[in-house]
């Protein structure tokens, strides 16, 4: 089986997979937050919060900042177009395919009948 890979794409992807990840960019959608308050709005360890972070990071969605000792996140400002592109396309792909087939099966309904 061929892969092909996008890796934008990729890790947007595999970083939307996660709900916490999910709901730390609708967080991040009402404003800037550090580490340390969406830790304690998601009830998790630091540590925890970090790794998803990390991973919001390097899919270019979440950007940190470092201010004193307290590092702020902020959305990226990559967004979230190529995805939306994607799912788009493979939507009305799936549309037309389903479409398609509700055109056969009518078709065979009307020959049944005829019969």
């Amino acid at each position: 089986m061929v892969q092909c890979s996008d890796l934008p794409l990729d890790l947007s992807f595999a970083a939307l997979s996660d709900a916490t990840r999910r709901g730390i960019i609708d967080q991040l959608g009402c404003g800037d937050a550090s580490i340390t308050s969406l830790a304690d709005q998601f009830r998790m360890t630091l540590t925890g919060m970090k790794k998803h972070i990390q991973v919001l990071e390097r899919a270019g969605l979440v950007v940190t900042r470092k201010v004193g000792r307290v590092r702020t996140c902020t959305l990226g400002k990559r967004g979230l177009t190529a995805e939306a592109e994607w799912i788009e396309a493979h939507r009305k792909l799936f549309e037309a395919r389903f479409d398609a087939l509700d055109e056969i099966i009518s078709e065979l309904r009307r020959e049944e009948s005829d019969d």
